[in-house]
């Protein structure tokens, strides 16, 4: 059963789900206890950071269904925990105060980039030694997996720098309360259509060696890869479309401590079609 590509397909959207919504509970719950919390709960994951390098590296040689899953599951661990140490604010970037009013727009760009530059290097380093090492390995689905993930999150936080219809802060915990200042809202970008139009153009290539798969390896692998483009796809278009996505995870987070993890009301301020953005 795990052979089909429609259950490898399912697989890739709980794990999407499941893993998203683990991090914005384990982020809440850490916003609770205040400083000390955050750093005792990405030491706490760790060993998904360590499990997950150690995933990576076993499966590089091992091109069988099991393998390829692993390899999955492996990216998917060392992705969530950079993830749960920037949601955090463990590793963000230098710049952690918000945007004043009225700055030119070069002064925007880097203290955008500012506000989230330790974050990006560490996930672009991961990048570059995953595929360095991966090189000339049996199973790269692990890499490639990582890749997708990076691609479309440096496409994201462009078009959120550049403006974008809707943009979801609900969820954002008091270490980065100043992202908000950041965004921008717009009705459309220059970026957003080539982001869609290369999103799509990589599932369908995802699809076209998933039809020409000549191992269960390949097909679950691609199965994998085109079911996780696919969903990037669908969050970009959660940018410019009123669709309520956020109720997703909503149900499943504690309550926020009204007033105390956000004391300056910026997580919920309206922003005009003028605010800046990432």
């Amino acid at each position: 059963m795990m052979h089909s590509p429609w259950i490898a397909a399912l697989a890739a959207l709980f794990l999407w789900w499941f893993s998203t919504g683990a991090i914005l509970v384990a982020v809440r719950r850490a916003d609770r206890g205040g400083a000390k919390a955050r750093l005792w709960t990405v030491l706490m994951y760790l060993p998904f950071l360590v499990l997950g390098a150690a995933g990576f590296l076993d499966t590089l040689h091992d091109d069988s269904v099991l393998g390829i899953y692993v390899a999955f599951l492996s990216a998917l661990a060392l992705w969530g925990w950079v993830e749960l140490a920037f949601l955090t604010g463990i590793i963000t970037g230098p710049v952690q105060t918000r945007l004043k009013d009225g700055v030119p727009e070069w002064e925007r760009f880097f203290r955008a980039w500012g506000t989230i530059a330790y974050h990006e290097t560490l996930l672009m380093l991961m990048m570059v030694v995953m595929a360095i090492v991966s090189f000339g390995a049996e199973n790269t689905f692990g890499m490639w997996t990582f890749a997708v993930l990076f691609a479309a999150r440096v496409s994201a936080k462009l078009n959120l720098y550049l403006g974008v219809r809707k943009i979801n802060i609900e969820f954002l915990p008091q270490p980065l309360n100043h992202l908000p200042s950041h965004f921008r809202i717009a009705r459309m970008n220059w970026l957003f259509p080539m982001s869609v139009t290369g999103l799509s153009f990589a599932v369908a290539c995802w699809m076209e060696r998933l039809w020409l798969a000549e191992t269960p390896g390949e097909t679950v692998g691609f199965a994998l890869l085109a079911a996780l483009t696919a969903l990037a796809l669908l969050e970009h278009w959660f940018m410019v479309l009123p669709l309520p996505d956020e109720k997703l995870w909503r149900w499943m987070l504690p309550e926020r401590q009204a007033g105390v993890l956000d004391p300056q009301n910026t997580l919920s301020r309206p922003r005009s079609e003028d605010a800046h953005g990432i």
